[in-house]
């Protein structure tokens, strides 16, 4: 016969709340963080400067399909000043976009919806913007570095109500580049 049970039922109870404490540690393992869309552009051998830094939430389906949403619309000047929209949709795979809607670019004072933007596999120094049939190959130095989005002054310009946008070159050279293009 167990001359005093108290202890014995004290070292039970502590035991049942060491494995209760033990197990619920186990069960609550940090789960791996969503990668950014930085991060998924990077790893679809994109650059990650593709995308503005305001970049509000992503969705990415296993075809490729996505939906990226922004704090608000934006411009950012690259070698052509880039509109992007609150909302950028597509079609990613690796090495390109396809069926991209939401970015824009400006040539002579006109947007252009920019359709398809495309890298050289293997990597080179290029990126490639499809614009209608048109396709144009850029540096792509300059997509590497995620930027934030730039100042202007509010023009209206296409179907679009009111965009901050055009900023002047910071030289004559510039202006003389963009009309002879």
């Amino acid at each position: 016969m167990i001359a005093n049970p108290k202890p014995l039922l004290f070292l039970a109870v502590i035991s049942i709340f060491l494995i209760a404490a033990f197990a619920t540690d186990l069960s609550i393992a940090p789960t791996p963080s969503k990668p950014s869309a930085y991060d998924i552009l990077s790893q679809f051998g994109l650059p990650r400067g593709l995308l503005p830094e305001s970049v509000k939430s992503y969705s990415l389906a296993e075809n490729g399909e996505f939906v990226v949403k922004l704090e608000r619309p934006c411009y950012i000047q690259f070698d052509y000043l880039i509109y992007y929209s609150a909302s950028i949709t597509g079609t990613l795979k690796y090495g390109s976009i396809t069926d991209l809607k939401g970015i824009e670019v400006q040539r002579f004072f006109l947007w252009f919806d920019v359709d398809e933007i495309k890298v050289d596999l293997p990597p080179s120094d290029s990126i490639y913007f499809q614009v209608g049939f048109i396709n144009k190959k850029l540096d792509i130095q300059q997509f590497q570095e995620i930027r934030s989005c730039g100042k202007g002054f509010s023009v209206t310009c296409r179907d679009h109500s009111s965009k901050q946008a055009i900023q002047l070159p910071d030289e004559v050279d510039e202006i003389q580049k963009l009309m002879a293009e």
